[in-house]
Order: structure tokens, then sequence, then C-alpha cells
């Protein structure tokens, strides 16, 4: 009876023991389930983070190159305005340039006749100036006619000779000088020293002192001078020429302007 008894008290026990392994059983496996679930979707996020890391460092890439490109594009803009406006100077100034070679064009077919006018006008003056260093003066106008018909000078370097030929005759009315010559002294040649004092003054006195003389501009003739009054003179200019004295006053015949 009490086996009996056992083997019934036995049997729910282990109908109920099994049913619990089972249940821990199937307990574990889905926890295991639940497990594998969340890893996989902590691995997913943990990828969907490091692909939104990514593309924010992309875009902060691409903002940084936008703003780059932005910054070249101010300084093209800068760059642009300053050629557009040297363009515009240079187009202006092809237009002067072109304007310029149109009147130098004009200006070259003038310049010969000019160049002629110019030396005409220096003889005219050398004629009517003091007679000092006649053959010289006349040798350098004779020289400028010369070259007027040369082919092989241009109209530029005709004109700067003729500019070069004024400024010595320029030179000359600031000039002291003194150099020897002949001159004609009541139908005799006579050797004389003269004495030019720039413009004002063109003196003269025999080699051997006797006699002196001053050019009168007016009546295109010498004028006789007392020896005894300016001789001394004379010669102390000459010496002061030849820079053979010291430069001091002298007292020499100076043509004065004339009271209306």
């Amino acid at each position: 009876m009490n086996t009996y008894r056992l083997k019934n008290v036995l049997l729910p026990l282990l109908t109920a023991s099994a049913l619990l392994g089972g249940a821990v059983i199937a307990q574990s496996a889905t926890l295991e389930q639940v497990l594998d679930v969340s890893e996989e979707k902590n691995e997913a996020a943990r990828q969907s983070q490091a692909k939104i890391d990514r593309l924010a460092e992309e875009t902060r890439d691409l903002l940084e190159d936008y703003k780059a490109v932005n910054k070249q594009i101010d300084g093209l803009k800068v760059y642009n305005d300053r050629l557009r406006r040297q363009i515009s100077n240079q187009e202006k100034r092809i237009a002067d340039i072109e304007s310029s070679i149109d009147e130098v064009q004009i200006t070259q077919r003038q310049m010969p006749a000019l160049v002629v006018r110019m030396i005409d006008g220096l003889e005219q003056f050398v004629e009517m100036d003091v007679p000092f260093n006649l053959d010289e003066r006349q040798r350098r106008i004779e020289f400028l006619r010369d070259n007027v018909d040369r082919s092989d000078l241009t109209v530029a370097e005709k004109f700067r000779q003729v500019l070069e030929a004024y400024n010595i005759e320029l030179q000359y009315g600031r000039g002291f000088e003194t150099y020897s010559d002949t001159i004609e002294l009541n139908g005799v040649t006579r050797d004389v020293d003269f004495l030019r004092i720039g413009r004002i003054a063109l003196v003269y006195q025999t080699t051997d002192g006797s006699e002196a003389g001053v050019w009168n501009n007016e009546t295109r003739a010498w004028d006789p001078l007392p020896a005894g009054d300016y001789g001394n003179a004379i010669r102390k200019g000459v010496r002061i020429a030849k820079k053979q004295a010291a430069i001091e006053l002298l007292n020499m015949p100076v043509a004065a302007p004339e009271a209306e």
C-alpha cells in the first residue's frame, strides 16, 4: 500500500520536474535569441553611427571646399574687375597712340619744310650778327643744307642737327673768347687778335699793338679805337680769354641803346 502511494507521488513530481526543465530550456533559448537580436541591433546602430560620422565628415569637408571656392570666386571677381579697368585704360592708350601716329605722320610731312626754314633763318641771323668766327659758322650752315637732301638721314636727325646749330649760336652769346685772324685796314691786310665778349663787343688789336677797333653792327663796319684808351684793356682781355690772367673788370667799348 505504501509503495503504491510513493509511486503515485513520484510520478507527478517527475512529470513536474520534466515540465520545469523544458520551460527553463525554452526560456534560455528565448533569452539567447533576444541577446542575438540585441547584438544585431547594436551592430546595426554602430554601423549607422559610423556612416553618419563619415557623412558628417564628408559634409564638413564639402563645406570647407565650398568656402574655399567662394573665396577664390571673390578673388577672381576682384581680379577680373582690375583686368577690365586695365583693358579699358589700354584701349584708351591704343586710341591715343593711333591718334598720335596720325599726327606724327602729318608732322613728318611738314618737318622737311620746317628744317629748311630754320636753316634759312639761321643763315640770315649769322649774316646780320656780329661777324665773329664767320668761316666756322658758315661751314656749319652749309653742312646743314647738304644734309637736307640726304636719304640716309632721318627727318628727326636732320632736325636734331639744326637744333644743335641753334644751341651753338645761343652759347656764343654767353662766351668769352679770343682768336687770331687777318683784317683789311685802309686797304692793307693786317694780322690782329680778336676779343669777343658775348655779342655785346667784338674788338681787335693789331699784333704790334699800334691799332685797335670795335665792330659797329649798325654800320656793319669797324670803328677805330684810341689805342691808348683801350689798348691795355684789350691786351688784358686777350690774356684772360687765354686763361693767362685772372678775371677782372675791363674797360670795353659797348654800344649803348639810344634814348628816344
